[in-house]
């Protein structure tokens, strides 16, 4: 449980928007994923039963997407958390702020992270291609360390901490 020292600190505001969003931003990364998978590998559009596959498939296990949503809200507010709230002038809140904020930073790292073929290859394991839990954890710790090393981040976990740190 996080201990709230001071309730209007931005990261808290942040945190509870990323949380909001949590559901609609998943679906999000599946569309963007394979948006990406069309442009890397079949940008003629030629139907294959792959293809197919990824297209129609719509139930999928969001349990390993989590975590990589998880670690890049992280690595949002590990880049962008100063813990002082701006100004306003336009009439919105913070929360809806840093909701419209999170979700357009978002997205251009879903298209960014698209570009690559191994995120590509490994969020499709973990959902429209899923087959065995053992190949969906081994694409999850892939695209994690895919993820730090594409923010040029490094994970040291010490005494139960976690600090990140820019490599």
């Amino acid at each position: 449980m996080i201990q709230k020292l001071f309730p209007l600190d931005k990261n808290y505001i942040l945190r509870q928007a990323q949380s909001v969003l949590e559901e609609e931003l998943l679906e999000t990364m599946v569309i963007e994923l394979k948006k990406s998978y069309t442009l890397l590998y079949n940008p003629l559009g030629l139907v294959d039963n792959t293809f197919q596959q990824i297209i129609e498939t719509h139930t999928y296990p969001t349990d390993r997407i989590k975590v990589i949503y998880e670690q890049l809200s992280g690595i949002y507010r590990f880049k962008y958390g100063s813990n002082q709230l701006e100004f306003l002038f336009d009439g919105r809140s913070h929360f809806e702020k840093y909701k419209e904020d999170w979700s357009a930073q978002f997205t251009n790292w879903l298209r960014e992270l698209g570009t690559h073929e191994s995120y590509v290859k490994t969020m499709l394991r973990m959902t429209v291609l899923f087959d065995t839990e053992s190949r969906a954890e081994f694409s999850e710790n892939r695209c994690k360390s895919f993820v730090n090393e594409f923010f040029k981040l490094k994970i040291v976990k010490r005494k139960g901490e976690l600090k990140l740190k820019i490599a």
